[in-house]
């Protein structure tokens, strides 16, 4: 197989020119029709829009605040959070889930609703550009105090993506002009000039939002900023520590003690080790991402390669869930990866397929692109029901029936995160170098793009990820030549493509794992490809004490699940004794046509202990068939226990 290099620059299409059907054209649906709007109406009963109306008095704290450490006293507001602090936040991603749902399905009653957030929002902003409801309506005058716990530039990451969504759905450029207007601002005051602080947000967000902007804008100055923030973080003297003292806080009274919990323990160029806060993680390796590809910066790609390696290979879910702890909202050591107890943020998930998908700007390369599959439908879409009104903020591998989805939360970053990936996901599917578009993910679509200087549409005809089957046609405005980049995931053994019915040698265009089709195209040419959707059996690291003797169950990219509503409670009473490749295959109409799996198995019974907890001999054994579901669809019929890594199954399906 051939490496690609890194000077190519591989972008996302927009997301108006993604149209798509199928299983996320679904999910899409009810994102227009449920989610946009239940996002606004909760962000209303929460109090948001009071926080930002000028016409209204302060709310003040709504939210109480909380100890950022333990050792802070109460009184000692400074060195506390509240996540009040974050509503910015959670309004930005909220706008830009109505933006991406008008792309779909236009809703006046909705877009209405927006206009007048922006229209409060412009009026709050302040003569200078700055902008933050918390700072201007609860604790004026400690604007730029404490980067380090408050979220500040976070806020702002948030609502410039929701301003640039906005703009490219509607044509309406008030909120993106209001937020120009702050990040102008936010540019004359950082650095290392005279008045200037020389610091960053210590939740990494407004790095990448910075790169939609200059994408959007054109303005190479925003890029620059977003350079700036990556290349300070983590250099010494430390920014925090100054902070710190000229807040009057101790800089060594901070949560967890470390700096590792926001990544700026080291310049980011030399850290090497995935530690701290798995979203500002994910949030700080997408933005450097992005930097490294609008910059060509080979010194961020390597070390981007070597904490990817970290990951996936040491502290990654079979799901692509990330951050196993609640204490943290992050990572411990390596293979600590309890299931009952995992926390895998949803938000973390969606930002493993942030990271994944910029990865994926120097060139197509599977290592990113099968990983971004793997959380993008397990680890992020378990987050939202399918009827797109209720959520999972922790995502576990084992349920002994009391996790269900709800319908809000103190801190309510993940529906709208889950939400705006969602209705985005287009965009995720396909990206354009120069003289190339690649397809990174496969689903029913269609896409408009130019690519090498001519207009071009590329569809797909299929019903993945339920059937492997996958048709492409392609219409050009001219006969062209260019690239047509294809994953090949890693797990599909044996798969076969063909252009108009010519089998084409895989082994011979294969380059990072991506069949490269280099042609004149004409337009009406059709690609087939087939991608073997054999269920198979996974096998964990044994250093992952927690998985020992158990394996997991997937088909194509889909982790699968046992839960009781199929299966009858005590779902750890299973053994799965059939072959993982010769199960049973059946559509559950109550999950939207998803594709259960059934396997013989044997079930541990109770009878015969006759009241006692433990006896000499072992259980007897009942013969059944367990049923396996689709893990992202867990909890949407019966409430009940769920368990995905079970005992059994064959070692050598998993080989």
């Amino acid at each position: 197989m051939t490496e690609t290099k890194r000077d190519r620059q591989f972008r996302p299409v927009p997301v108006p020119s993604v149209v798509l059907g199928g299983l996320f054209g679904a999910r899409q649906d009810a994102v227009c029709d449920t989610t946009a709007e239940t996002l606004l109406d909760r962000c209303v009963e929460a109090g948001m829009l009071k926080a930002i109306d000028v016409d209204q008095p302060s709310p003040g704290v709504v939210i109480p605040y909380h100890s950022m450490s333990p050792t802070v006293p109460a009184t000692e507001h400074k060195a506390m959070v509240s996540t009040q602090m974050f509503w910015d936040s959670d309004l930005g991603k909220s706008i830009e889930t109505v933006a991406y749902s008008l792309y779909r399905k236009p809703n006046p009653q909705l877009e209405a609703r927006v206009d007048a957030i922006v229209d409060l929002y412009g009026r709050l902003q302040r003569e200078d550009g700055y902008l933050n409801s918390w700072y201007l309506r609860v604790v004026p005058g400690r604007e730029w105090t404490n980067l380090r716990d408050t979220h500040e530039l976070y806020c702002a990451g948030h609502l410039i993506e929701g301003a640039v969504a906005y703009y490219q759905a509607t044509g309406k450029r008030k909120l993106m002009d209001v937020m120009c207007r702050y990040v102008d601002h936010i540019i004359g005051k950082f650095g290392h000039g005279p008045d200037q602080i020389a610091g960053y947000c210590g939740h990494e967000e407004v790095e990448l939002a910075l790169v939609k902007l200059a994408r959007a804008t054109g303005e190479q100055k925003y890029m620059d900023l977003s350079k700036y923030f990556i290349d300070e973080r983590g250099t010494e003297p430390h920014y925090f520590d100054i902070e710190a003292r000229r807040d009057g806080r101790d800089p060594q009274n901070f949560v967890f003690g470390s700096y590792h919990y926001n990544q700026s323990h080291q310049p980011v160029r030399e850290q090497t080790k995935v530690v701290g806060h798995a979203v500002r993680a994910m949030y700080l390796y997408s933005g450097m991402a992005d930097i490294a590809t609008e910059y060509n910066d080979d010194t961020l790609t390597a070390a981007l390669e070597t904490l990817w390696d970290d990951l996936v290979t040491k502290q990654m879910y079979v799901t692509g869930g990330i951050g196993p702890s609640a204490a943290n909202e992050g990572f411990t050591d390596y293979y600590d990866l309890p299931n009952e107890s995992a926390y895998a943020e949803t938000c973390a998930s969606v930002g493993l397929v942030f990271w994944a998908n910029r990865m994926l700007g120097r060139g197509p390369n599977r290592r990113f692109a099968d990983i971004m599959e793997i959380a993008l439908y397990n680890g992020s879409l378990s987050g939202l029901s399918l009827d797109g009104k209720t959520f999972f903020y922790e995502n576990p591998l084992e349920s002994a029936g009391k996790h269900h989805r709800w319908i809000w939360h103190r801190c309510p970053c993940c529906p709208p995160n889950i939400a705006r990936l969602v209705a985005s996901i287009g965009s995720y599917m396909y990206a354009v170098a120069d003289d190339e578009i690649a397809v990174h993910l496969y689903g029913e679509s269609s896409v408009k793009a130019e690519v090498a200087g001519t207009r071009i549409e590329l569809s797909q005809a299929t019903r993945y990820p339920w059937h492997g089957a996958v048709r492409l046609t392609l219409k050009v405005e001219k006969p062209t030549r260019f690239a047509v980049s294809l994953r090949l995931p890693g797990w599909a053994k044996g798969a076969r493509l063909s252009i108009d019915g010519g089998a084409v040698d895989l082994a011979a265009v294969t380059v990072d794992g991506y069949a490269r089709i280099e042609h004149e195209w004409t337009g009406g040419e059709v690609i087939d490809l087939e991608l073997p959707l054999i269920p198979r059996a996974l096998w964990a690291d044994p250093r992952v004490r927690q998985d020992t003797g158990r394996f997991a169950l997937m088909r194509g990219p889909l982790v699968y699940c046992t839960e009781a509503v199929d299966n009858g409670e005590g779902l750890n009473a299973l053994t799965v004794t059939g072959d993982p490749a010769r199960a049973g295959e059946s559509e559950v109409a109550a999950l939207g046509g998803a594709v259960a799996l059934d396997i013989e198995a044997t079930r541990d019974l109770s009878a015969g202990f006759d009241g006692s907890l433990y006896r000499e001999a072992p259980p007897a054994t009942e013969p059944v068939k367990a049923r396996f579901v689709p893990y992202h669809l867990w909890d949407n019929r019966a409430p009940g226990e769920m368990l995905v890594w079970m005992r059994g199954g064959s070692k050598k399906s998993g080989a």
